[in-house]
């Protein structure tokens, strides 16, 4: 066999690995929760299609959205929130 037939062959098996590899695993999802004692962090979709970070201190009881922008590539705060508003 020469060399060309061993690269065809090599490129093929590992093209058919990854193709299996791509569709046997789960898509990522954004919709998981991070509890612990102080923070909870949630992600979600908000009204404008984009994602959003929220973030809820359980010490202060103050909520906080993140949003993620694209030009400057940071997040930013788009409200700040006591947890009782939402509940009035």
């Amino acid at each position: 066999m020469d060399n060309k037939l061993i690269a065809i062959c090599f490129l093929t098996i590992s093209a058919i690995v990854l193709m299996l590899a791509n569709f046997s695993s789960p898509p990522a999802q954004a919709d998981t929760a991070v509890n612990s004692r102080d923070y909870q962090l949630i992600t979600a979709k908000m009204q404008s299609g984009a994602e959003g970070l929220y973030v809820l201190d359980n010490r202060t009881g103050l909520m906080v959205v993140f949003t993620y922008d694209n030009n400057s590539r940071t997040l930013r705060p788009r409200a700040i929130r006591a947890v009782a508003d939402a509940f009035r």
